[in-house]
């Protein structure tokens, strides 16, 4: 692997359909011996994971890395809080903006590069249920304006 390539580990495809994204930061995380092992083998969710500040330091609640099996007795625990490696103006940019009505942050992709984990976080505003449906009607209608156009033929 070059040093300036990313292997994407998981996913939180969640994330676009619950919220509009406002601002995303790359973070790094700190793991331990055997979440490493699990995150290489690709063993993460994302999918009910949260990040909580508290204007020192940022933390990934619940997200899960499955136990390592080789590991026996030595393992972690699948869904600790993991800190989360940002820099004080960062940290101090999502507090705040937490602070505001409706906002939180969310993990959006966990990635290797240059063989360190890192997360990418982002400021969400969560959406209506009326914002839902009509990115939904919208994404069906170019859906079908792009088959009507682009020549789409029944087999």
């Amino acid at each position: 692997m070059k040093n300036d390539e990313i292997k994407i580990i998981a996913t939180n495809r969640k994330v676009r359909h619950d919220y509009f994204i406002e601002d995303r930061l790359e973070a790094g995380i700190v793991l331990w011996g055997t979440e490493i092992k699990s995150v290489r083998a690709g063993r993460v969710s994302l999918r009910e994971a949260f990040v909580s500040t508290d204007g020192d330091e940022a933390w990934l609640v619940n997200a899960h890395i499955a136990p390592y099996d080789p590991a026996s007795r030595m393992n972690h625990e699948p869904k600790r809080k993991r800190k989360l490696l940002l820099h004080k103006k960062e940290i101090i940019k999502l507090f705040d903006g937490v602070m505001q009505k409706g906002y939180t942050i969310v993990p959006i992709t966990m990635y290797l590069k240059s063989g360190k984990v890192k997360v990418e976080i982002a400021l969400a505003r969560g959406k209506k249920q009326y914002d839902k449906r009509r990115d939904i009607a919208k994404r069906d209608a170019e859906r079908e304006m792009s088959r009507s156009l682009g020549g789409w033929k029944r087999r």
